[in-house]
Formats: C-alpha cells, structure tokens, sequence
C-alpha cells in the first residue's frame, strides 16, 4: 500500500558504524531485518480481506547496514511542541546519546519553546546538546528545552534551518505538531533540500494511530490510578459518598479506561467515544450509591460535550477545539439530582490532569522513550524523513507522517479494552434516555 511507504532522501551508501552488530542478524521472533516488512494486520480474516497479493506492511525500525548521512559532517536539530507529557526529557536524552555515542555526531543543537525556537521574530536562543548537558535531564518531568503551542510559518522555520546549517530536524510532539513537521518537511521539498524530518509522536492522550502506545502514557494512567484510589477511599468513607474524577483525554477515553482498571474501584467510566445521557446515567449512579453506599465515577474531559450549552467551536492556538469543562458541569448536576430527589450525598471532585502531565516518566516509559529516540536516528541517519516512529504489534516501524495525522486512535466501543471496563464497573453498555 502506498500510503505505507516512508520516503527517503536517497540511497545510504556510507557503511554504518553499527554495521558489525548486524552482520550475523536475520529475522526472527524478536528481531526483524532491514529487509523484512511488519505487518499491518494479525488476524488471518483480516489478511483474507485484502485478497491475494503481498498484504500491507510497515517499513521496520532499526539501524541500517548503510546510511545516507556523514555523521561526522552534519548538525541535527531537536525540538519539543505541544502540551507536556511524561518522558519528554527521556526522548530529547535518548536522541543525544544515540547520535553521540552510536554514530559520533557532534553537532547537535536545540530549539527553545516549540516552532517559536525555529522563527527568529521569537527571539528564543538556541542550546547546544551534548552528552553532559542531558546528562540528568530524564530525572525531571517537563522538557529542558520548552514547548510551545501554535502554528509557525513553515518557510520561516526551513530558512532557518538552512541558516544554521541543519541536516536533520527531530520533531516530538502530537498531531498537530506532527502536522507542523509535515508543511515543514513539504518545503523542503518543495526547494530541493535534503533535509530530513523525522518525529517522534508525543500524545498523553494516546490518540495518535499506528504508533501502538504512546509514550508517557502509561506513567499517566498510573498516576491518575493513584488520583482514584484516593477519590475511592473519600467516597467510601461517608454516607452517600461519591468520588468523582476528571483525566485527561479529549477525544479519546484510554486513560480513563486503563486508570480506571488499574485498581477496579470504578462504578462509572465516561469516555468521549460512547455517548451518555444524564437521563440515562443520573438514576444509574443514584441507584449504584443506594444499593452499595458509595460510587466511584471516572470521566475523560472530552466526554458529553454535546450536553453542556457553553460548548462552543472554539480553538487553541494550535487548533485544538476548545472544551467545556464537563467534571465541573457533571458535578453540579449530580448534586442537584441527588437533593431534589432527598438523596444524601456527599461528592468530592478531582482534576488531577496538570500534576499528571509533569512528572518524571516511570521505569516501563524511560525504556520506551529510550528505544524509541533510538529508532528515530536509526531512520534519521539512514536517510528517512517525513515520517515518525512507533510500535505496532510489538515490532518498531517507520509510518509515513502523513499516516499518522490521517485519524485519531480511540477507544473502539466494540473493542475488548471497552468490554473490559463495562465488565470491571457493571455499568451498562449505553446510558440511553
């Protein structure tokens, strides 16, 4: 499938200085050669579907037994766009040391606060990267580098590029700023440069397709378990107690689904991707509190939007539809449900988002990062660009960046992630009215 092809500035034609590790290498069940392919799909009625012909695949990630880039002749160029997450400071160490320590580049510099770094009206200097400088970093949440949100001129941004003298961009950010990459990466073309545009996906919401899970995400959902356990306990502990919690997740619901099957206290999930009505949902909580004292109601904030009047078309800088806040709206309505049917209620609401986004990544998320900072040079020296690296079915493969912005990954309402919380809460399948 063309769709599924990464583009390349040209043939590698310098001998890698990783070659001798892949010399005896082939593929296996835990490997898999420069050229072998990773499929798309892993059930067989899904490969029957596609008829007879080699079906679709990814490119897989890895070092290269030639690369396209002089490592000692180029200066690469690192920056962080978007909201926090954890493992940014991982990513930008990881992008370091492989270039340094694996194929010897010197040059590396950082862009400060998103694009704006890349736009000289900004006036954001730039920071030289070096093995010592990053030496901690991945200790701390946030990013050494900053971030920012909003579209920048792409020409702006390739003229600076070729001022400085830069031969790779690595980009780690989310949809809008993998959008961001891709004008980018189209001007470049557009002046024949060989420039190579390589990202590294960064979404908290693990909204991004192709990728498999993002990375921060699982640090996320185990802090937010911690906000429910928490709510859990407020809850259970009063008459009528009713913890409510707000996570992160505007168009997708997994933080909400994996926070809320991490301990399996939830009475509620609220996802944005199964739509609820209050007709439906206010006397299934009024009855889960009556029958076992206390409930438990997680919801993501982009869920039952199409319930609050203040929901409007509105968007960020970064063209991210602006939300109403649903907890607080939710919470309102629960307990004026509760009072004017007589019910004692006692409800403690929780947003815990922002903590969540700034802590340091965990041990599983800093391997990740680590691995996929890694697979992004690998592809970087080897000549790929307009593309990001990720995960799919266990293996690292390169997805055209054009892929990765074309949908959102979310929580399929007849998927075994939503039938696994519909078993954990017993709530039902839909709140009808």
């Amino acid at each position: 499938m063309a769709e599924l092809e990464v583009k390349t500035l040209g043939a590698g034609r310098i001998d890698s200085p990783l070659g001798a590790l892949l010399r005896d290498r082939s593929s296996s069940a835990h490997y898999v050669d420069e050229n072998d392919r990773v499929l798309l799909d892993d059930t067989l009625s899904l490969l029957r579907a596609h008829g007879e012909g080699e079906p679709p695949s990814f490119e897989p990630g890895g070092p290269r037994r030639k690369i396209f880039f002089d490592p000692s002749k180029i200066r690469v160029g690192i920056v962080t766009c978007g909201g926090l997450c954890p493992g940014l400071n991982d990513v930008i160490r990881g992008l370091v040391l492989s270039l340094t320590n694996q194929y010897g580049v010197t040059r590396i510099i950082g862009f400060r606060n998103g694009y704006q770094g890349l736009v000289p009206r900004h006036g954001r200097s730039i920071v030289e990267l070096t093995p010592e400088s990053v030496e901690y970093i991945n200790e701390h949440g946030g990013t050494i580098l900053g971030t920012s949100r909003g579209n920048q001129d792409p020409d702006e941004i390739v003229d600076c590029l070729e001022q400085l003298g830069v031969n790779v961009l690595f980009v780690i950010g989310g949809d809008g700023s993998m959008r961001g990459a891709l004008k980018i990466a189209e001007v470049i073309e557009a002046r024949e440069r060989r420039i190579a545009v390589v990202g590294v996906p960064k979404t908290i919401d693990n909204d991004i397709p192709y990728i498999g899970q993002s990375f921060g995400f699982q640090t996320a959902f185990g802090k937010a378990a911690e906000s429910l356990r928490a709510a859990h306990v407020e809850a259970a502990g009063q008459p009528g107690g009713i913890g409510l919690v707000q996570l992160m997740g505007r168009h997708s619901g997994f933080i909400a689904s994996y926070a809320a099957l991490a301990n399996n206290d939830a009475d509620f999930v609220l996802i944005p991707e199964v739509p609820v009505t209050l007709e439906g949902f206010l006397p299934a909580l009024r009855h889960r509190v009556k029958t076992r004292g206390h409930a438990l109601v997680v919801v993501a904030e982009g869920a039952g939007q199409d319930l609050m009047s203040d929901a409007q078309d509105r968007t960020d800088a970064s063209g991210n539809r602006k939300l109403a806040d649903f907890g607080r709206f939710l919470r309102d309505r629960i307990q004026a449900d509760f009072e004017t049917a007589g019910d004692e209620v006692n409800l403690k609401y929780i947003d815990p988002s922002y903590a969540i986004r700034s802590v340091p990544a965990n041990p599983y998320d800093s391997v990740y990062c680590l691995r996929l900072a890694q697979a992004a040079v690998h592809a970087a020296l080897a000549g790929r660009t307009e593309m990001v690296v990720g995960q799919w079915r266990g293996r690292f493969v390169h997805v055209p960046m054009r892929l990765a912005v074309s949908r959102r990954n979310q929580v399929d309402p007849d998927g075994d992630l939503w039938l696994s919380v519909l078993e954990a809460t017993g709530q039902p399948p839909l709140f009808g009215g």
